[in-house]
């Protein structure tokens, strides 16, 4: 075998070998909580070495962040075609939002335990800095529905409307998270009568009879998501 075959073949089992821990350590989260779970606990059920399971992952934060890259590499294809196949901003956003929940079904557990990571100042944070690439990443998808749906809003105001969509899905997720309802019903009934609000309000927001609130939005929004 040539060198090259080699490396080719250890680099195949070294993601491998990443891919069984991260699973593990999932399986391991959902059954035990992420606070209680352990790297040892990780380590046990993915078959290798403690130390194995850190030279991969140095934390059990590192492992939540490769769940979240990988979470956001498996839904692309999807989110992709929904903004290609959609046709009006209502499809776009509800396939956006329902992928979601499709994708973090069976780590919603998970979810909920991680919820209670909000503030900025945790790595974990969706807010954070640390997980800046995959919150730009995802607000990208909603900037684009709204483009390609051709929303018309006052320049003022339309910059932020991706970002706010973005807040508006994780509003919807944190609900989801801890709805307790049959197949999670109650969420169902409050995306569904939300989203109907939210494309009301997007229609008459340009009416000229609310110009006079255009200015005061704007200066909130600007207020709110002026960087630093």
């Amino acid at each position: 075998m040539s060198p090259r075959s080699n490396s080719a073949a250890g680099t195949k089992k070294s993601a491998e070998t990443r891919a069984r821990i991260l699973e593990a350590a999932l399986r391991v989260f959902r059954e035990r909580g992420f606070e209680a779970a352990t790297m040892r606990e990780v380590s046990a059920e993915a078959g290798v070495a403690l130390g194995g399971a850190y030279y991969y992952f140095p934390s059990k934060e590192a492992i939540v962040m490769a769940f979240y890259e990988q979470a956001q590499a498996e839904m692309r294809p999807v989110l992709e075609a929904v903004l290609t196949e959609g046709r009006t901003l209502e499809a776009r956003l509800r396939g956006l939002i329902e992928e979601k929940f499709t994708c973090f079904g069976p780590n919603r557990k998970l979810l909920g335990a991680l919820s209670g990571h909000t503030d900025p100042s945790h790595s974990l944070s969706p807010f954070s800095s640390e997980t800046a690439d995959i919150r730009n990443a995802d607000i990208a998808f909603f900037e684009r529905a709204v483009t390609d749906s051709k929303v018309k809003l006052p320049a003022n105001i339309l910059p932020y409307l991706p970002r706010l969509l973005w807040m508006y899905q994780m509003g919807l997720i944190l609900f989801w998270v801890y709805d307790r309802s049959p197949a999670q019903r109650r969420t169902r009934a409050l995306f569904d009568g939300t989203l109907r609000m939210l494309l009301l309000t997007l229609k008459i927001a340009g009416l000229p009879l609310l110009k006079p609130m255009h200015k005061i939005a704007g200066d909130v929004l600007h207020a709110v998501f002026e960087e630093k």
